[in-house]
């Protein structure tokens, strides 16, 4: 049987084969495998398994999904690797165009299926008679189980053959194998409330996820787990899908009567077209997906291989302590000040000193300044660079808060530049937070944005930009009009993106942590240019404990930003005491945000402890793998693990007391059974059989509400991992 060579070289391992004779690909992870079969006859590609390791020879002889026999229902629905609209198609489509006659039937027709590389594989499609082209692409990257897709299209035509306008544009859709039933796990909330898990089951129709705001969104992020309803946090079968993209978005989980169920990813939302003119291209956003067999904790650090191992810019580094200066004085920053809050923090052991909002020009209150980026004339009549050097020479680095994309209308660049705005020229423009969104879209804009960044980066030593973005688009269109005057809900991001490349190639030192009040840009499209994220402007420590939980679902502590702030919070009112604070903020990226001058003597040397305890746990919170052993609000305790190499941290909170019977031990996970592990602060020793068979003696937690405690195991006896 032949088969197609993959390119020699490379020297790489095969993750993609091709039967000539039957049309059939195969993608190899590193557990299963992706199959798929190019029917040339019929124009379409269609779907054969997603899941478990299979050979090549039973890739080929397994049949496709059968079609339906009867006149009311799609033919292909379900089956195809790309559904497009047209034929006997009823289902959601992947592709939805407008030809220059208003006409939106797709013929598509295969023109070839093309090997790039080992790891990487392209099917190549136009209409059978109009003037579009697209292309499907696989790629496996050389470690893990995620497969990576996206499309490629192209106007093939002349200026006779007019525009065509996409109206539906999915980076992917991903069939799945037939299931009695589906449950769809994904997460919602809301500004100070992001990343609330919900696990549903899937009912029979559409069901949609998705961002109209222009951004990624707290209300939703654009990811969705599936399973049979029968998987657990470290058994099952799950299937994951995401999409790396910043802007608008939307996931379409379908399941029909007759029991095919598939996810279409897409940036976008209805109504956000984009027109390709003659010789025009587009490549929509990668969509990243993987299956498991080990439950959605083996999905969750199967996704957080992958983004550390291809996504995040530099993954081997540990992210330092920070101390942020926002919760300490605001608006009212000076010079002074923020010195004296820097050497506090020195004292504490942060490594990086953050001055947030309040710097700039006309930057009295949220109502102004913003659009004016150049040291405000009372407050550091000096510049910043005085601060900066003062903060290098306590030993830190020093960062600076920016809100790139934004301007107040009470600003010298919108009185300058109004046009420059995300607006309809005969539509009031809607202020939300005192403030407008600039236009990414346009080059002229975004060249703006790059200028001013480097000269700041550059005449004040700046280490770390916290980018801030802090409301979604209203009246969202570009001032040129057009069938696709909406595109700015997805070349908004395109152009941050490239204001974003552009500065790390410039300054390759420079570190940079994406927010958007919180979690409102959080995706595995930001992350490829980021370092770290804003999980939540929510730093209620036991709040947080629900939040980061949804959060690492998809994405790892190492991104994780989380702050120790004052008691009562500064949101919640609730009182909670420091140790519990700490432990809450070292699960992720641990940072500081209280004040420092009000903090007692106690409270700084206690703080200086906790910080030197992090700083040895960090390697471990930051680059091991994740299990999460208890889950917030399923009983009294919340539990986490981290394991890398020969250690082990563990953290146990009590968010509140209740009578009761005692809690079992904590039965820990991906240790070696046949070694010893011996615990760092008490000298007890246990085999790893014992810590996840029978399991972790409970630390003596204090008593009352908000407890905590955390362990630290090191390996003393035993090599080799266990499967």
């Amino acid at each position: 049987m032949p088969t197609r060579p993959v390119p020699s070289s490379t020297g790489a391992s095969r993750r993609v084969e091709l039967d000539e004779d039957s049309g059939t690909v195969l993608l190899r992870t590193d557990q299963g495998a992706y199959v798929f079969r190019v029917d040339r006859a019929a124009g379409i590609v269609r779907h054969v398994h997603w899941g478990a390791a299979l050979p090549l020879a039973d890739a080929v002889a397994l049949p496709p999904w059968s079609e339906h026999d009867n006149s009311f229902a799609g033919r292909w629905d379900g089956t195809e690797e790309y559904p497009v609209d047209g034929g006997a198609r009823f289902g959601v489509p992947a592709f939805e165009v407008r030809f220059a006659d208003g006409s939106s039937p797709v013929e598509a027709t295969v023109q070839d299926v093309v090997l790039l590389d080992h790891d990487h594989v392209a099917v190549l499609l136009r209409d059978r008679t109009r003037p579009l082209a697209w292309q499907l692409h696989y790629r496996v990257p050389p470690d893990g189980d995620v497969v990576e897709r996206w499309v490629e299209f192209a106007h093939t035509g002349t200026s006779q053959d007019g525009d065509v306008l996409l109206v539906r544009y999915a980076s992917a859709h991903w069939p799945l194998p037939h299931r009695p039933d589906w449950r769809l796990s994904s997460v919602h909330g809301g500004w100070s409330a992001e990343g609330r898990l919900q696990r549903t089951a899937l009912p029979v129709g559409e069901t949609a996820l998705g961002s109209r705001r222009g951004h990624t969104g707290h209300h939703a992020n654009p990811w969705a787990a599936l399973d049979a309803g029968d998987a657990g946090e470290e058994h099952g079968e799950v299937w994951v899908v995401a999409l790396a993209a910043s802007g608008s978005w939307r996931i379409t989980a379908q399941r029909t009567a007759a029991g095919r169920t598939g996810v279409l990813v897409n940036e976008g939302h209805e109504g956000a077209e984009l027109r390709l003119r003659p010789g025009g291209r587009h490549r929509t956003a990668a969509s990243l997906a993987l299956h498991t067999a080990h439950g959605f904790g083996g999905a969750s650090r199967a996704f957080h291989r992958h983004l550390r191992g291809h996504v995040l810019p530099c993954p081997g580094e540990v992210r330092p302590v920070l101390y942020n200066s926002w919760e300490a004085t605001g608006f009212d920053v000076s010079e002074e000040n923020q010195i004296a809050l820097a050497r506090r923090a020195a004292a504490v052991g942060a490594e990086l000193f953050v001055l947030d909002d309040g710097w700039f020009r006309g930057r009295d209150d949220d109502r102004s300044g913003l659009g004016d980026w150049t040291p405000h004339p009372t407050r550091f009549p000096r510049g910043l660079r005085p601060l900066a050097d003062e903060v290098h020479r306590l030993g830190m680095a020093f960062g600076l808060w920016v809100e790139p994309e934004m301007v107040n209308a009470d600003s010298d660049l919108y009185r300058a530049r109004p046009e420059w705005v995300v607006h309809l020229p005969d539509r009031v423009a809607t202020e939300l937070r005192h403030q407008l969104v600039l236009d990414f879209s346009r080059p002229e804009v975004t060249e703006w944005a790059f200028g001013w960044l480097s000269q700041v980066v550059t005449e004040n030593a700046v280490d770390f930009l916290k980018w801030d973005f802090n409301r979604s688009f209203t009246e969202a269109g570009v001032a040129a009009g057009g069938p696709d005057a909406r595109r700015v809900h997805v070349e908004h991001a395109r152009g941050l993106y490239r204001v974003l490349d552009r500065l790390r190639a410039e300054f390759p030192r420079l570190r940079i942590e994406a927010c958007a009040g919180g979690g409102g840009r959080v995706d595995p499209g930001i992350l490829g240019r980021t370092d770290q994220v804003w999980t939540s402007d929510n730093t209620d420590a036991v709040d947080r404990l629900r939040i980061q939980h949804g959060f690492s679902q998809l994405y790892p502590a190492h991104v994780m930003s989380a702050w120790v702030t004052d008691s009562p919070n500064p949101l919640t009112g609730r009182a909670v005491p420091l140790r519990f604070r700490f432990h809450s903020a070292m699960a992720g990226v641990l940072g500081i945000g209280g004040d420092l001058t009000r903090w007692t003597d106690a409270e700084l040397a206690e703080t200086a402890e906790l910080v030197a305890v992090y700083k040895d746990i960090r390697p471990v919170v930051q680059h091991g793998e994740q299990f999460r052993l208890l889950a917030p609000g399923e009983g009294p305790l919340t539990a986490v693990q981290y394991l890398d190499g020969d250690r082990a941290v563990v953290l146990v909170w009590r968010p509140s007391t209740a009578f009761g019977p005692q809690e079992p031990p904590l039965r820990l996970r991906g240790l070696e059974s046949a070694a010893r592990y011996r615990d760092e602060d008490t000298g007890r020793e246990w085999s790893g059989a014992t810590l996840m068979g029978f399991g972790l003696p409970l630390p003596d937690l204090p008593a009352g509400d908000c407890a905590s405690g955390m362990i630290r195991l090191r390996r003393v006896e035993g090599s080799g991992r266990d499967a």
